[in-house]
C-alpha cells in the first residue's frame, strides 16, 4: 500500500516536472512544448529556416561582430520574402548580405523557394479529386502568424497545367529503344468529343508501360498512324514480329499495316468480336450464340476453334446474314495466340484488350469531376496525369512466367519471314 502510493506521488512529481518545462531544445533551435501543436509545428518551421539562415550568413559573412576577411560578404538588414511550406507559400522575414555592390543569394533560401514541391502537391489533389475551388481546404491549417499565399484557384490550376505539360512532355520523348517489347495494346478512350488513343506495351518480362497518347476527333487512321510512327521513332521495332491487340477498328487495323508491315502479327479483341456479333442478334439468340463463341475461344487448341467458329458462321448465315458477316470479318485474327501456341493466362491476357482497357478504367476514375472539357490540350493533359498515375499501380501481365513462349513463336515468325524474302529475291 505504502509501496504504491510512493508510486503514485513519484508519477505525479515527475507530471509536475515536466509541466514547468517549458522549452525543448532541437539542435540550436528552441520550442514552447506547451503550444499549441499547429503552433508548435509552424514556430518550429520558422525557427529552423532562420538557422539556417544564419548558418549561411556564418558561411557568408563570418561571425557577427568578428574581424571580417578581406573581400567577403557583409551582412545587409532584413527584408520580407516566402517559402514553400505545407503546400503553399508563406511570408518570412529573411536576412541579406551584399559584397560590393551586389547581393549575395542565401543557398538556404533558394532551397526553400523552390516550387517543385508546390507542383507536385497540386498534381497529387486534382488525381484525388480536390478541385482548385478547394485547394486551400485541402491543407493543414497555419499557425504562429505565418500569412500563406498561391493557394487561389487561379494559382493552383495554373501549377497544375504546368506540371501536367511537363510530364505529358516526358512521357512522351522518352526513349524505347531499351526495352526487348513483346506485344503492344492499342485502345481509344472518349473524353466528350475527344478520343485519346492510348498504347500499352509489354516487355518481355511481362511487365507493362505506357508507351504513347495521341488525342483527336476520332480513332482514324491518320491519327493512329502519326502515333505508332513516333513510338517507332522512339524505339519500338517494326522490324520484327510484335503482337498488336486491338479492338478490331478498322482504321486503327489499317494504321498498325502501314507502320509494321508484315512484321504485324494482330490478335482483335474477342470481347469486342463477341460483342459486334450479338449487336446484330435478336435478344432471344444472344444468349446461345454468346455461349458458342465463348466455347469457341475456349477450345484447346487454334484448329478446334477455328472449326467451331466457321460452323457458327455457316448456322448464323441462314437467318442473321449481318451477325454472320460481323463474325467471318476478322474471324482468324481473333485466334492468333492460339495459332502462336499460347495457352493458359497468357492466351487470356493476350486475346482481348482489357489490360489496355482497366487502363482506360483508371483514367476515367480521375477525370469524373471534370465537367468542362476546354480543347484537345486539356484532354491530352488529364490523359497522361492520370495513365501516369496508374502506371505506377501496373503488375505484370498475368501468364507472364510463360513470356518465353511468345517471344520464341514471335522469332520463329522472323525466320519465316527472312526465308520468304531470300526465296522472293533468289
Amino acid at each position: 500500500m505504502l509501496e504504491n502510493r510512493r508510486k503514485r506521488s513519484g508519477r505525479k512529481a515527475a507530471l509536475e516536472v515536466v509541466g514547468r518545462q517549458r522549452m525543448l531544445a532541437l539542435g540550436e533551435v528552441m520550442l514552447d512544448v506547451r503550444a499549441d501543436f499547429m503552433e508548435l509545428l509552424a514556430e518550429g518551421g520558422k525557427a529552423i529556416a532562420a538557422a539556417l539562415f544564419e548558418e549561411d550568413l556564418g558561411r557568408l559573412c563570418g561571425e557577427r561582430y568578428a574581424r571580417k576577411a578581406q573581400g567577403s560578404a557583409k551582412r545587409w538588414g532584413r527584408q520580407r520574402g516566402q517559402v514553400v511550406l505545407g503546400g503553399r507559400k508563406v511570408s518570412l522575414v529573411r536576412p541579406r548580405a551584399r559584397q560590393g555592390d551586389e547581393e549575395v543569394v542565401l543557398p538556404s533560401y533558394v532551397r526553400l523557394q523552390r516550387e517543385d514541391p508546390l507542383g507536385e502537391r497540386a498534381l497529387e489533389q486534382m488525381l484525388v479529386g480536390v478541385s482548385t475551388r478547394n485547394y486551400r481546404r485541402s491543407l493543414e491549417p497555419l499557425a504562429g502568424g505565418l500569412i500563406e499565399s498561391a493557394v487561389d484557384k487561379s494559382s493552383v490550376s495554373r501549377r497544375f497545367v504546368l506540371k501536367t505539360e511537363a510530364q505529358l512532355e516526358a512521357a512522351m520523348k522518352k526513349p524505347l529503344g531499351d526495352e526487348q517489347w513483346a506485344a503492344v495494346y492499342i485502345d481509344g478512350l472518349h473524353f466528350a468529343e475527344h478520343v485519346v488513343i492510348v498504347v500499352l506495351g509489354v516487355d518481355a518480362s511481362g511487365k507493362k508501360h505506357l508507351l504513347g497518347l495521341r488525342e483527336g476527333s476520332t480513332e482514324n487512321a491518320t491519327l493512329c498512324k502519326e502515333l505508332l510512327s513516333e513510338l517507332v521513332e522512339r524505339g519500338l521495332p517494326a522490324d520484327r514480329a510484335l503482337l498488336v491487340v486491338i479492338d478490331g477498328g478498322k482504321g486503327l487495323r489499317k494504321a498498325v499495316l502501314e507502320v509494321f508491315g508484315q512484321h504485324a502479327v494482330v490478335q482483335r479483341c474477342q470481347v469486342h468480336k463477341t460483342r459486334n456479333v450479338l449487336d446484330q442478334l435478336p435478344d432471344a439468340k444472344k444468349p446461345s450464340v454468346r455461349a458458342a463463341m465463348s466455347q469457341a475461344y475456349n477450345a484447346p487448341t487454334h484448329a478446334a476453334a477455328l472449326t467451331q467458329l466457321q460452323n457458327l458462321v455457316r448456322v448464323l448465315a441462314r437467318s442473321n446474314r449481318g451477325a454472320a458477316d460481323s463474325l467471318r470479318e476478322g474471324l482468324e485474327e481473333t485466334l492468333t495466340v492460339k495459332r502462336l501456341g499460347l495457352t493458359g493466362a497468357l492466351e487470356k491476357s493476350l486475346r482481348t484488350t482489357n489490360p489496355a482497357e482497366n487502363l482506360n478504367g483508371g483514367m476515367r476514375r480521375v477525370s469524373r469531376r471534370v465537367k468542362r472539357w476546354r480543347g484537345g490540350s486539356m484532354v491530352l493533359r488529364w490523359a497522361a496525369a492520370s495513365a501516369l498515375e496508374a502506371q505506377q499501380h501496373f503488375r505484370r501481365l498475368k501468364g507472364h512466367k510463360s513470356m518465353p513462349l511468345l517471344l520464341a513463336a514471335l522469332r520463329q515468325l522472323d525466320n519465316t519471314h527472312n526465308n520468304d524474302n531470300v526465296r522472293m529475291t533468289a
